[in-house]
């Protein structure tokens, strides 16, 4: 829903930022900031610093930074959504209800009712495990190394042997036999009437990134049939879009998501300490829940099992997360066969150890094939190379494709120059990617043009909030019009109507962004790390410098725009006056 502009300033205003991030982190006052260790990496001595006045943070470590909705966002692993409204019912603030037509309404009502009634059967479940009747499934967790906090973790129940006891338990509650049903959690028999869809069963309720149960799992007791059972669709539960302990996993502070095929697994592991676990339900890992995971982390450990099965769905797995731009490591179980059986056996410390070890996704794919080949025959050893080149082909980025040949030449003791020219052919013949240019120095040239350019806008704008008086000595030179990346002049922009007012707000001018990446990008333009300068001179002309830098940039920009853009001609002219009247003038920051 999108909330008016005013309304989230309110919001953000009355949220004091040290006063909701101490609600997080242990801070202590030094000088003018108050200081942590930074929750979002590893580090020992403080370098996360909360300002009162700019109502900001940022890591002076890992570079993150923002105002208390990105820091929300960032810590909870909300949407902006969730974090205004999150911030509004802390602060008291009403937030607008959505607007529902008759259909929208009903929809709404329905969704309620089913997550209503799906959380009064984890009730009964969980009661019934803690009963007498529930002794079976007991001793089963028990005998599976659970402890009673981690049963009641998760919420871990057990379904009696009668398919009548729980809607007899939610018709009790005021529940319609037609809303049991649409849960998933009953069945009509032409003999019995309505029956739970689960019976002699440990069982798992599933929850949404919010804790709300919507769906179960349950295991059979005995010799039953299927041995896991799960929640059908509903309009609650979709599994193509939801991962079970994400709720939990999402928390975690660990920098990556591992990636497991069971209930079991995510529990195990939570158990023992690796709360980053989470599973796919019951079904094959999705490109809907690649998409979730990469709302959370960048980086993904699989754990599948060491079987067969278990490899096919890693390859499978490692091809949806690359497409959704996760980046993917394979933690070996051997000689276990799933992470549950591996904790039991080895614990804690050696399943570290293998995180430590987690092998790089490209490589992981690469050895499965050689598998396929007899590498003692020539010909053999020859159909490998060339499926190599093929699945280098992959690569789309120059870069990450050249330390990619350069990687697998060492591995596998192949020529670098020979596997180059085999990739090259191969992306020629099928289009799948540009020959690789080397540089002619060999090195990776990583400062381009573009970046020189958005390097010296974030100086500036850094600069002027810093010293916010040379604005007034710049504006006869620079716009927002010559800030040439989007994000880059939307703050600009604002930036400089406020500095007109005679104040400026850097919290509030983040809060224009919802997406939260948006907002880091914005953050980061307000704590760019200035040259150290000595002399008055020396600061001069690194301030001249960058003004120049950024109106030849800008003039060069809009030159190259000509061809596509008329409108751009007026700005290429006046820029061009500017620029060469800005090349003769002395700027003083006195």
């Amino acid at each position: 829903m999108y909330y008016p502009e005013e309304l989230v300033e309110e919001i953000r205003v009355k949220n004091d930022i040290v006063d909701v991030i101490s609600g997080y982190l242990t801070l202590q006052k030094k000088g003018g900031n108050h200081w942590a260790c930074c929750p979002f990496h590893n580090e020992k001595t403080p370098s996360f610093s909360v300002s009162g006045n700019k109502q900001m943070f940022h890591c002076f470590g890992c570079g993150v930074s923002g105002n208390v909705y990105t820091f929300i966002m960032k810590y909870e692993n909300y949407s902006f959504q969730e974090a205004a409204k999150m911030l509004a019912d802390r602060a008291g603030v009403q937030l607008p209800e959505m607007e529902y037509n008759e259909e929208m309404r009903r929809r709404e009502n329905k969704r309620a009712r089913l997550l209503e009634v799906s959380k009064e059967a984890a009730k009964f479940f969980y009661y019934q495990l803690r009963s007498p009747r529930g002794k079976i499934g007991y001793d089963y967790l028990n005998q599976r190394g659970l402890s009673d906090e981690t049963k009641h973790k998760f919420g871990l129940g057990y379904a009696g042997k009668s398919g009548a006891e729980l809607v007899q338990y939610l018709r009790s509650k005021g529940f319609e036999d037609e809303v049991i049903k649409e849960a998933g959690l009953a069945n009509y028999s032409e003999k019995r009437g309505l029956l739970s869809q689960f019976w002699n069963r440990v069982m798992y309720p599933i929850q949404d990134i919010n804790h709300r149960v919507i769906g179960f799992g349950g295991r059979v007791m005995g010799e039953g049939e299927p041995k896991y059972l799960n929640s059908p669709e509903t309009p609650i539960f979709d599994k193509r879009r939801n991962l079970y302990g994400l709720n939990f996993a999402r928390t975690a502070r660990s920098g990556n998501i591992i990636l497991c095929e069971g209930y079991m697994d995510v529990i195990a592991m939570h158990q023992a300490g690796f709360t980053q676990a989470a599973a796919s339900l019951g079904t094959a890992f999705t490109q809907e829940q690649a998409v979730l995971l990469r709302r959370y982390t960048d980086s993904v450990l699989l754990a599948y099992d060491s079987d067969g099965a278990g490899v096919k769905a890693a390859l499978r797995g490692i091809g949806i997360l690359r497409e959704a731009g996760l980046s993917a490591k394979v933690i070996n179980m051997r000689p276990y066969k799933d992470p549950d059986e591996f904790m039991k056996a080895l614990g804690k410390e050696a399943f570290e150890e293998r995180i430590a070890q987690a092998e790089n996704s490209f490589f992981f794919e690469i050895r499965i094939l050689e598998s396929r080949f007899d590498m003692n025959d020539p010909e053999s050893k020859t159909k490998f190379h060339r499926e190599i080149a093929k699945k280098l082909c992959e690569f789309t980025e120059d870069v990450e494709r050249e330390n990619y040949i350069q990687a697998v030449a060492d591995k596998y003791f192949i020529g670098a120059e020979n596997l180059r020219k085999l990739v090259t052919s191969y992306a020629a013949q099928t289009g799948l990617a540009k020959p690789v240019e080397r540089p002619r120095t060999g090195v990776q040239q990583r400062n381009t043009p573009e970046e020189k350019a958005r390097k010296s806008q974030r100086l500036l704008i850094t600069w002027v909030t810093d010293e916010p008086s040379l604005y007034g000595k710049i504006k006869k030179y620079i716009t927002a019009e010559d800030f040439t990346e989007e994000i880059y002049r939307k703050v600009a922009e604002r930036l400089f109507q406020e500095l007109e007012q005679g104040s400026y707000n850097p919290a509030g001018i983040i809060s224009m962004f919802e997406d939260e990446e948006e907002q880091r990008e914005a953050a980061a333009l307000f704590h760019t790390n200035l040259p150290e300068l000595h002399t008055s001179q020396e600061r001069e002309k690194a301030f001249h410098d960058i003004v120049l830098t950024v109106k030849k940039n800008s003039y060069e920009y809009y030159t190259a725009k000509l061809g596509a853009d008329v409108n751009a001609l007026n700005q290429v002219i006046e820029g061009k006056k500017a620029l060469e009247e800005l090349a003769r003038t002395h700027i003083s920051l006195n």
